[in-house]
């Protein structure tokens, strides 16, 4: 029969993860809908109970979220404009029954290609804090996911926290997704973007994709490209092969990868418009 455990200790978790294997459990939301039995299979590990790993801190470092923050915290804490891509997303993930109890660091560890999160947190240079009663490290996201449904985590591993330097959360961030309805959808494709503006101008760019390809990808040509450019001509710079080249696209009931790599073509341009606007009116 599995055991079923739900620690309130840091300390207490990890000791029991370096044991013997367990399911780490949160929101649930990913973790039941993906598992192939009538039940889960094996211990479960339910770190829900731990108050010290849920919440958004700030120190001289940086942001701090913790593993059992839901998207609900996020989409209502208090926080700078950068964060503003992270915090769309928290609104449109799932329904808001799924936003109330869904995790951020649940999102990251279900490594799915289409994972709201992923995209948004690359843009703020995002890395992921693991512990386990040897050791703890940090491994920067693109090194955490290191694949569809795979991670860097090892099984003696809890991931405790997401961490987001302060110097990643400059400028204003915007999310787009594209799915065949608004909520309770898998998304064809996503776009994350943080701009920095200056005197009319882009100053500097943070631009990841979803959906299209293993991992979610940050577009390094596109943002050097959009450095320095004027705000209105910042659309009209993007072109299909400037994101392409970074993509891998699959084919799926949902969408073909041509499709895919149109669709976040235009929704980066749409994002970059949308930017505009708001930086317009707040002018």
């Amino acid at each position: 029969m599995a055991t079923y455990h739900r620690p309130t200790d840091l300390t207490e978790a990890l000791d029991l993860l370096g044991t013997s294997p367990l399911t780490v459990a949160a929101g649930c939301t990913d973790l039941y809908p993906t598992t192939q039995a009538k039940s889960l299979q094996g211990d479960i590990l339910d770190i829900t109970a731990i108050a010290s790993l849920r919440g958004i801190t700030l120190d001289g470092a940086g942001w701090r979220i913790g593993a059992a923050t839901t998207w609900a915290d996020i989409g209502r804490a208090d926080l700078p404009p950068g964060f503003a891509g992270l915090q769309q997303a928290a609104r449109e993930v799932g329904s808001v029954q799924i936003q109330n109890v869904g995790t951020i660091v649940g999102n990251l560890c279900t490594a799915s290609p289409a994972g709201d999160g992923a995209p948004c947190l690359l843009t703020l240079d995002a890395s992921v804090e693991l512990r386990s009663t040897a050791a703890t490290r940090v491994l920067a996201l693109h090194e955490f996911l290191t694949g569809a449904r795979q991670t860097a985590a090892r099984p003696d591993e809890l991931v405790t926290a997401t961490l987001i330097p302060a110097s990643a959360t400059a400028g204003t961030g915007q999310f787009e997704k594209l799915g065949a309805r608004r909520y309770l959808v898998i998304s064809i494709a996503m776009a994350a973007l943080r701009l920095q503006t200056g005197a009319g101008r882009i100053t500097g760019a943070a631009i990841a994709i979803g959906a299209c390809s293993p991992t979610a990808t940050r577009l390094p040509e596109l943002e050097t490209a959009l450095t320095g450019l004027p705000l209105p001509d910042a659309p009209r710079t993007v072109t299909r092969d400037l994101i392409a080249r970074r993509l891998d696209p699959i084919d799926d009931i949902r969408a073909d990868r041509d499709y895919r790599i149109d669709a976040a073509t235009e929704l980066v341009r749409r994002g970059l418009a949308n930017l505009t606007v708001a930086k317009e009116a707040a002018a």
